[in-house]
């Protein structure tokens, strides 16, 4: 891959000025809320999980609550999400885990937080960039893969060797909004289908459609 800093530089400083300020897209007032949206988040829409969690928050309000909820009670709170019974299981047991090996307080080492059910790299990255302003990775979830594949940053789908890849061209000032700035062109420009190019910010910088109309 050709990838240039100033090739990188351009984009992040186009996407920064087109998005300003990134908005996360799951709600929560504590870490270990934003711990509990993220768990849900997985296979389901942001803005389904923020109604869940609007009502869940409001039930749950310590992490000693999770710790001890009722496993048939929590899962009809979110059931709706899809993998409801897994999920349920992660938030729980995380919930006790954090109570007793970590004394009531979320861990702020990326092995710590691996180490809770639940928590990927995924996760945890965007635990420690939104919690505690630790920038050690950066989140990749299937929006990222996608774009980070178009814009040449990666030629793999492996989120793992997608995250080493980014890692290793991306610079570190950008990483703690890098993740969100790819998600939000992901979901509302770049989209898996019907991308659209006419409004797209990045449109004459990016590989990818240069190569499109070089094509035609």
């Amino acid at each position: 891959m050709s990838i240039t800093q100033q090739y990188i530089k351009d984009i992040m400083i186009t996407l920064n000025l087109y998005f300003k300020e990134v908005n996360f897209p799951l709600n929560y007032s504590n870490p270990f809320e934003l711990i509990v949206a993220t768990i849900i988040s997985a296979q389901c829409s942001d803005k389904r999980v923020n109604q869940i969690t609007k009502i869940l928050f409001k039930r749950y309000k310590t992490i000693e609550d999770y710790a001890n909820a009722n496993t048939y009670e929590f899962i009809k709170c979110i059931q709706s999400a899809g993998l409801f019974t897994k999920k349920t299981k992660y938030i729980i047991s995380t919930a006790k885990l954090i109570t007793t090996r970590f004394d009531g307080h979320i861990p702020y080492t990326f092995k710590e937080l691996l180490s809770l059910p639940g928590i990927g790299r995924k996760t945890a990255n965007i635990i420690l960039n939104k919690c505690f302003k630790i920038y050690e990775g950066i989140a990749v979830d299937t929006h990222v893969v996608r774009i980070a594949n178009i814009l040449d940053f990666t030629k793999h789908q492996n989120p793992i060797i997608v995250e080493k890849d980014l890692m290793a061209i991306i610079p570190k000032k950008y990483w703690n909004n890098f993740s969100f700035l790819i998600q939000n062109l992901g979901k509302t420009i770049c989209k898996a289908r019907n991308k659209n190019h006419l409004i797209c910010p990045i449109l004459q910088i990016c590989k990818y459609y240069n190569r499109m109309q070089n094509l035609l």
